[in-house]
């Protein structure tokens, strides 16, 4: 028996990209710790699941796993692949929602749906002003997944990343963004994620960042995203809903026993 995987990145953001719409792996949190260790294993941030979408106007059910086994709602690099992998602008079924794609030339774009500012909804352990929170002065905001944005810190990302992921004000843990306004319509950002540590490049909390940045009047509502493995481009459009462009890459296809 051997399991079947699709290694792809976005932006340097990586991924394995199980197909299990005909037949559903058998995996659990030791096995996906395996597979994402980059030493022992195939190596990557995130572990994908594809199964048969089970809500009308969806092309493809999409489970994501952070690399120590816990899941996420949503993630935005992770969804540009998916897009690629199944092809023909289809409509991903998450946790967080369905969201719509589309391509064009190498770039794809993820409608990621509209922000929630309210603290029970990002969530947090307590009442907060979300666009000022206690702890370094970040604004939060859920993209599916709770996200904080740190402004002006863009270098401390490895510092403090840890401990505010784990701060007690997150009762399911935070992926922490670390963002520099260079102009309104670009910034400069690195995320420590949640289950994951400092990555290359997220697109969720890209998404979150120009959201949180805009909310603060920091931004405009169209802005590039400039992380570690290169650009995004978010637009927070009036009718609330947040759309992500970028590339996606296939790297390798691969077996395991």
């Amino acid at each position: 028996m051997t399991l079947s995987f699709t290694k792809m990145h976005g932006l340097g953001n990586d991924f394995i990209i199980i197909d299990g719409r005909e037949t559903a792996p058998a995996l659990n949190t030791e096995i996906i710790q395996k597979l994402c260790d980059r030493r022992f294993g195939v190596g990557c941030d995130q572990l994908v699941v594809l199964s048969p979408p089970t809500a009308e106007g969806a092309d493809v059910l999409v489970r994501f796993f952070n690399a120590d086994g816990s899941e996420s709602g949503a993630c935005g690099n992770a969804s540009r692949c998916v897009s690629v992998f199944v092809g023909g602008n289809p409509t991903l079924q998450t946790s967080a929602g369905l969201l719509p794609t589309s391509q064009d030339g190498d770039l794809i774009t993820v409608n990621m749906g509209q922000p929630r500012f309210d603290w029970q909804d990002i969530p947090l352990a307590r009442e907060c002003d979300t666009l000022h929170l206690p702890l370094h002065d970040a604004a939060a905001c859920s993209m599916g997944n709770p996200h904080a944005t740190v402004f002006g810190d863009v270098s401390r990302a490895e510092d403090l990343g840890p401990s505010l992921e784990n701060s007690p004000l997150f009762p399911q843990r935070a992926n922490i963004g670390f963002a520099d306004i260079i102009t309104p319509t670009h910034m400069r950002l690195r995320v420590w994620e949640r289950g994951a540590g400092l990555t290359l490049a997220c697109g969720s909390g890209a998404c979150a960042a120009v959201v949180n940045a805009v909310r603060r009047g920091l931004a405009e509502r169209t802005c590039v995203v400039t992380m570690d493995g290169g650009d995004l481009c978010i637009t927070w459009h009036d009718n609330g809903d947040v759309l992500m462009t970028g590339p996606a890459t296939t790297v390798f296809h691969g077996e395991l026993p």
